[in-house]
């Protein structure tokens, strides 16, 4: 079961975020090809991907010398999932919102 407070911590930092963005457009990649992602160094994005992995979000295969990450789906269709969950939610609590502000509008006039 993958934990929703894991996966949304993990996404928090905009280096991470930017990370799994770059995997989703582009596919797998080495960890010294993510190393444009930030100006950080190669320990910090090695950091970065660690939490990532951790998490869940990426997983990491071996070629040789280099570390090839890819992201995970199911996380990302788990918190996909969430958001359709509450999407009703929202949605609802938004049309009341505009029905309330709609009726004192004519009550004040």
């Amino acid at each position: 079961m993958t934990r929703l407070p894991d996966l949304f911590a993990a996404l928090a930092d905009p280096t991470r975020f930017a990370i799994v963005e770059r995997l989703l457009a582009e596919g797998e990649q080495s960890a010294g090809e993510l190393a444009d992602i930030a100006d950080i160094t190669a320990p910090a994005i090695s950091r970065h991907l660690k939490v990532l992995r951790e998490a869940g979000v990426v997983t990491q295969r071996i070629d040789g010398q280099r570390r090839i990450y890819a992201v995970t789906p199911e996380p990302l269709q788990a918190i996909s999932a969430w958001a359709i969950a509450h999407r009703d939610f929202w949605e609802g609590s938004l049309d009341r919102l505009e029905a309330a502000i709609r009726n004192r509008r004519k009550e004040s006039r």
